[in-house]
């Protein structure tokens, strides 16, 4: 699921961006905090970045520089201002496409696929095999041999995670950040629930011992 960054100030249009985004199978990344977002884009590791310019404490142009520094993602400015020189200055600073608000829905989408396209950003595989299961990430299910779980948001990121460092010691630490990176909110107590819950589904699959407690250092598939 590629991973789509929203830097957008207003709480309306951000979340019509995101719910519009997640409608399209793609992962809305939505930033809150306007400060140091370069170190923010570098930790989310996002595939494209849709940016306005008018920002609380900064403007997109000058952001856009250091996002450029801080990841390789493709960069979409997404904003009201319609004046020619602007999307001049965008696109010279690095911009790969400009769209002025109101935007046009499906035209707003054709042109994200196309960015991501031309930026060569292959999606993710929509299914993840290891250890007798097959994780289909954009129905949210597991399965094994002919039997199907379905899994909560929570439960699919934690497995998912596992799934990827099959073989390797996962610390809970390492899960909560990756949770956290696809803002899932979680704490250690909230972590050990949804692991338990996430067994229970994988016995019902015939993989009961599959996810194994590593005392003192995490989970390991």
């Amino acid at each position: 699921m590629q991973k789509i960054m929203i830097i957008e100030d207003d709480p309306a249009t951000r979340e019509e961006l995101a719910l519009l985004l997640e409608n399209e199978g793609y992962f809305p990344y939505t930033v809150t905090a306007f400060t140091d977002i370069p170190a923010q884009a570098a930790r989310a590791c996002p595939d494209l970045i849709l940016l306005d310019i008018g920002l609380p404490g900064c403007d997109g142009f000058s952001l856009c520089a250091g996002l450029r520094r801080a990841v390789s993602a493709p960069v979409i400015f997404v904003t009201s201002r319609d004046s020619g020189l602007d999307e001049i200055r965008a696109l010279s600073l690095g911009g790969d496409d400009y769209i002025t608000k109101p935007y046009n829905i499906p035209v707003l989408l054709a042109r994200v696929k196309a960015v991501l396209r031309r930026s060569g950003r292959a999606a993710e595989p929509e299914v993840i095999e290891a250890g007798g299961l097959s994780l289909h990430l954009a129905k949210g299910c597991v399965s094994a041999g002919e039997k199907t779980a379905a899994l909560t948001r929570n439960e699919l990121q934690i497995l998912a995670c596992l799934m990827g460092h099959a073989g390797e010691i996962v610390s809970r630490a390492d899960l909560i950040e990756a949770l956290w990176d696809n803002q899932i909110y979680i704490d250690d107590n909230t972590l050990s629930v949804n692991v338990t819950r996430l067994r229970g589904k994988l016995a019902g699959l015939g993989q009961p011992d599959l996810i194994k407690t590593r005392r003192g250092m995490g989970y390991q598939l």
